[in-house]
This record gives C-alpha cells, sequence and structure tokens, in this order.
C-alpha cells in the first residue's frame, strides 16, 4: 500500500494567508496542518508516501518534513506545475505507485479516526469515507445502494443524502487510465468526482463512514475548527 498527500492547489479562501505560504503549512495548534493527513497515514501502516505540492511551495515542504525519516517513513515528493485540479495532481503519483494500491488523502483533511483496519483491507477498485453532516450541500454527497456507492454529486443544491464525501480515498492503479481519459470542468480543472464517478459507473466503488471528528480545513471558519479541536486534543 503506498500513501499520497495531495497538497497543491491556490488556497484560493485563505488568502491572504496564502499569499506566501501554502495553506497546508499554516499552523493547527502545534505543527503545520500537512502532519494530521501525513498521521493518517502513518497510524494506518503506510510508510512509503508521496507528497504532490504546487511549484512554489515544493521547498517549503521538503524543507519541514525532510526525507520522512524523524516520521519513521520515506517520503517522495513531486511538483505540480500548474493547479489543474485534483485528478491532475493524482496523475503525478503513477510512476510512485506503479501496479501498487494507494490511499490518498488531501493535504487539508484533519481526521480524528484512525482507519487502520478499513485500510488494510482494500484490495481493489476504489473506496471514499463518508462522514454524515447537517450541511452536505456544501460537499460532495454520496447516495448508497446497499455496500455500494450509486452515486455522488457535487455541491447539490438539495442533497439526496446526508454523507459528505471527504478527502480520504482508496484506489487501485486503474485509476490513471481513468485519469488520462478526463475532460476539464467548467473551472478548467480535472475532477476527483469525476473519477470516483468513473469506478461507480462500473460498480466498483464501495464507501467507509467517519465517526470521529473530520473537517476540510480550507476556510477560515474550519482552519478554526481544526484548531480548536486540536488544542482539546492535546489535554486529553
Amino acid at each position: 500500500m503506498r500513501g499520497v498527500i495531495l497538497a497543491g492547489g491556490n488556497g484560493t479562501r485563505l488568502r491572504p494567508l496564502t499569499n506566501l505560504v501554502n495553506k497546508s503549512l499554516l499552523p493547527v495548534f502545534d505543527r503545520a496542518l500537512i502532519e494530521y493527513p501525513l498521521n493518517t497515514l502513518l497510524k494506518s501502516g503506510i510508510k512509503d508516501i508521496l507528497i504532490v505540492s504546487g511549484r512554489e511551495h515544493s521547498g517549503d515542504f521538503i524543507e519541514y518534513l525532510g526525507s520522512g525519516r524523524d516520521f519513521g517513513a520515506n517520503f517522495t515528493y513531486r511538483v505540480q506545475e500548474k493547479t489543474l485540479g485534483i485528478a491532475h495532481a493524482l496523475l503525478l503519483a503513477e510512476e510512485f505507485v506503479g501496479k501498487d494500491l494507494m490511499t490518498v488523502i488531501l493535504g487539508d483533511n484533519v481526521f480524528e479516526d484512525t482507519f487502520s483496519k478499513a485500510i488494510k483491507t482494500f484490495s481493489g477498485g476504489a473506496r471514499i469515507f463518508l462522514k454524515k453532516v447537517p450541511d452536505p450541500e456544501r460537499f460532495g454527497v454520496a447516495t448508497l445502494k446497499g455496500k455500494l456507492v450509486s452515486a455522488i454529486v457535487e455541491k447539490p443544491k438539495k442533497a439526496l443524502s446526508p454523507f459528505a464525501v471527504t478527502g480520504l480515498y482508496q484506489y487501485d492503479s486503474k485509476v490513471f487510465d481513468i485519469i488520462r481519459t478526463l475532460k476539464p470542468s467548467a473551472r478548467g480543472e480535472f475532477e476527483i468526482t469525476d473519477v470516483n464517478n468513473a469506478y461507480i459507473r462500473n460498480k466498483k466503488m464501495k464507501a467507509e463512514f467517519v465517526g470521529g471528528f473530520w473537517v476540510d480545513a480550507g476556510t477560515f471558519h474550519s482552519l478554526a475548527e481544526a484548531v480548536e479541536w486540536a488544542k482539546k486534543s492535546e489535554k486529553t
């Protein structure tokens, strides 16, 4: 199992803080934001991890994280030259992953849960991790048919379920072939939702559920939520 952290993007919702600093390097209590998704992978037993970032901040990630030795892991770095979406960033992991299975996490997602059992039991196809939320319209929303995911709709006006798609995914190596077939969305990006829906059409997408705290810390309010959770967790 290989791990991939996607930490590119422009962080436009967090400007002006991200004018000089990648959002995944912003402080969340006593460490940079990226350490939280990194620890999610490490606690699941994943030690070979690729970090994908934009060109302007790639050196900052290397300076902060190093080779992985301090974390008991092995880090590899790739540069996303242009901000063309999550799926485009994931394609940069093809050589690193090879024919292995992968767990992919977004660099601004904070999870309380440990997913060791779920991650280790993944055997192929794709899997998303869902969280029941009161405001699913803010996210990609998944509907289910038994254990299979039947559809994902990105930020619908009216959600058909309370299950938000978090920034944690698992794929087999066929994901790279799927990405190469994609066309840019209306906003000019290659969307991870399109990748997931391709697996859904082939009835290869399953779901796990997040029970504990989760936040996508890409806005000022959600970043503050992450800080408060981290602060409380430190006390306990």
